[in-house]
């Protein structure tokens, strides 16, 4: 009984839903209306009247972005309707067909293109069939991978913000034969890029009035507003050069005696130079606007120029010549004295107690003489007249005395209130003859004297060349602390005057 009940039911549905026989019904639909169709004729049922076509697009891919030649490439399906009039039947006289599809190259299609296209065949879409239903509503949805031109403003570059357009009308007809109506975009389907964002994407509609004919000419532009996403460059242009500015301030704590301060600037401005190669690679050579990324190289290439010209400066000072004269008393004062002071810095030295001073022999205070002994441990003789400073030389075995030490040390002495100061005398008590031994003490008397000065003057000369020394190192320290200053200034200067730059930063790294 239940078997029963569900047949009759399955028979009382099959006649109540109405069975559509597509083949036959398409093929008396397609006869019908192809008979006086002609696809040159634009489909209005009456000619002074113009053609809406509502226009619109789905972006599905962001695909590239070349900076230098200015083009973007995109992945977009077009979304076309328009009404014919000529395209017309009852559903039910044709079987139930609603719906029929047809080549374009047979149907009346409008000429709508891509104005800035920078394809090599202009119009890159594909031939797809067009869709027509019962009341003449045509709906085409050509996709295509589109190549347009776009102004590309590169002054913010990496941290940009880029605004393509997309413009859209008829090549041939005007508004009052076709007019076109903006759709909204469509981004449901957009698969993300790796290098941009897509803000958003705005139409909008346009009537543009050419010299040639009085009559308007409507299109439709699409905005796309693109963010750069920043995080490549970010690690592979920003953070080495912000490592190899640093480097460049270690030009100024590298010791001046090593010889490798100027290799090690020269080193980081050639680094800097082939980075900026690259950067010129992706830039376009145009002249309208310096990339940020461009000045920031720019700004450090300077910076490191300026520290080799300061190494260089620093070189001079610390290798200068003590025969080329003592400092100037301006320079002592504003290095020495005020820079010193400024950046704390000593002299080396300077505040610790000097050493105790071992070439001082003491004092005898009963006679009021300084002995001194250049002897192998022979003591002087008593003076006669408590006023001789004695000096006991050994290894003169060429002069003979009447009267010689147990050593065989010789000993002279000088009056300490003579008439001369180069008067030489004997020891007293002794009747060797004065002209036997005077031209030897003389030679020798000399040769003491020339010690004294070439040390006295290596002495002047050390002090004027640490002096020399100490200014460079001043000098060294106080351009550390400047180009640093600068560096630290201009990095954050620079890149933070980009108007998107927090908001790139933030959400690059975030993600």
């Amino acid at each position: 009984m239940d078997s029963l009940h569900l047949l009759l039911f399955l028979a009382v549905a099959a006649l109540a839903v109405q069975v559509s026989l597509q083949g036959p019904g398409e093929r008396r639909l397609f006869k019908d209306l192809m008979t006086d169709y002609n696809p040159l004729e634009r489909p209005v049922s009456n000619d002074s009247q113009n053609l809406t076509v509502e226009l619109g697009l789905s972006l599905i891919q962001i695909i590239d972005v070349d900076e230098k030649n200015q083009v973007l490439t995109t992945s977009i399906w077009l979304q076309m309707q328009w009404e014919d009039s000529y395209l017309r039947w009852n559903a039910s006289d044709y079987t139930g067909v609603t719906n029929i599809r047809f080549p374009q190259d047979l149907l009346w299609k409008p000429d709508i293109l891509l104005y800035n296209s920078a394809d090599e065949n202009f119009d890159a879409t594909s031939h797809t069939k067009i869709l027509v239903n019962t009341s003449g509503n045509c709906f085409h949805l050509p996709p295509g991978i589109l190549k347009s031109s776009c102004r590309m403003d590169l002054r913010w570059f990496p941290f940009d913000v880029q605004k393509c357009e997309l413009k859209f009308g008829s090549w041939t007809y005007g508004g009052w034969s076709v007019d076109l109506k903006l759709l909204q975009a469509d981004t449901s389907s957009y698969i993300p890029n790796g290098e941009w964002d897509l803000v958003e994407i705005k139409g909008q509609r346009n009537e543009h009035t050419y010299v040639c004919c009085e009559e308007p000419y409507p299109d439709i532009t699409y905005t796309l507003v693109m963010r750069r996403r920043t995080l490549f460059y970010g690690l592979n242009l920003l953070l080495p050069c912000v490592l190899i500015s640093t480097l460049a301030l270690l030009v100024f704590l590298l010791p001046a005696d090593s010889g490798e301060k100027i290799s090690l600037g020269i080193t980081v401005l050639l680094s800097l130079a082939v980075f900026m190669l690259l950067v010129a690679e992706i830039m376009p050579a145009t002249s309208d606007s310096v990339p940020l990324l461009a000045q920031y190289f720019a700004t450090i290439m300077v910076i490191v120029g300026l520290s080799i010209m300061a190494t260089v400066v620093v070189l001079q000072y610390h290798h200068h010549d003590p025969d080329g004269g003592k400092m100037p008393k301006w320079t002592r004062v504003i290095l020495l004295n005020w820079c010193a002071w400024f950046l704390r810095m000593k002299r080396p030295g300077e505040g610790r107690p000097g050493p105790a001073r071992h070439d001082e022999a003491p004092q005898n205070s009963v006679t009021g003489v300084t002995s001194v002994d250049l002897g192998a441990g022979a003591p002087a003789p008593q003076s006669t007249n408590g006023k001789l400073l004695y000096v006991g030389i050994r290894g003169l075995d060429s002069i003979k005395y009447a009267a010689t030490s147990p050593d065989s040390g010789v000993l002279c002495a000088r009056l300490a209130g003579g008439a001369g100061e180069d008067e030489l005398l004997l020891p007293a008590g002794h009747g060797s003859p004065a002209g036997s031994v005077e031209p030897e003490l003389a030679k020798i008397l000399e040769e003491v004297r020339y010690i004294a000065k070439r040390f006295r003057h290596q002495d002047d000369d050390k002090s004027v060349c640490n002096e020399w020394k100490f200014a460079a190192s001043v000098i060294d320290r106080l351009c550390l602390l400047a180009f640093s200053l600068f560096t630290i200034l201009f990095t954050i200067g620079i890149l933070m005057s980009a108007p998107n730059f927090v908001d790139a930063v933030s959400k690059d790294f975030s993600t």
